[in-house]
């Protein structure tokens, strides 16, 4: 079942890298916080690295002004999320989390069998604005589709939201 509005971000652990591999449980991550997560189907993939990362770093500051943290989810290794930071310039602050056997990505509801292309299980193309761990917004694309998951569209709909 897909997570839906108002419900509490279920609690799994994710990883990323810091001074080393570091262990997040999601209520950590979302209590007493205002974060926007967006996930990718894949590190290094063409429209994950063309538009959808770079939007979020363009728009970085946009969001820490309104006091919210912003965090990339993929489910690739925490190497693989360090590298892709790396080579996409994020800034210091906007987290690169690893969602590595997709538990997170099920727990929300939200998996992509990729399958057919040697990806095998990985996160659909979504973004949410969690508020103190309770989902605020939901925008979670069609396949194929890079719209309502952007960094451009969720900071229109937190102006009006």
């Amino acid at each position: 079942m897909t997570i839906q509005i108002g419900e509490r971000i279920p609690e799994v652990t994710l990883q990323r890298i810091r001074e080393g591999v570091e262990t997040i449980d999601t209520n950590a991550l979302f209590d007493d916080r205002r974060i926007v997560l967006f996930a990718v189907p894949g590190a290094f993939t063409p429209t994950c690295s063309e538009k959808h990362l770079p939007g979020f770093v363009q728009h970085f500051e946009e969001f820490r002004n309104q006091g919210i943290e912003v965090a990339c989810m993929a489910v690739n290794d925490p190497f693989v999320m360090q590298a892709w930071g790396v080579s996409q310039h994020v800034p210091d602050g906007l987290m690169m989390l690893a969602d590595g056997n997709g538990d997170f990505t099920r727990a929300l509801g939200l998996e992509l069998d990729a399958s057919a292309y040697g990806m095998g299980l990985r996160a659909r193309r979504f973004a949410l604005f969690a508020e103190n761990g309770v989902v605020k917004l939901l925008n979670i694309e069609a396949p194929g589709e890079f719209r309502v998951s952007s960094a451009e569209h969720m900071l229109e709909q937190l102006k009006h939201g």
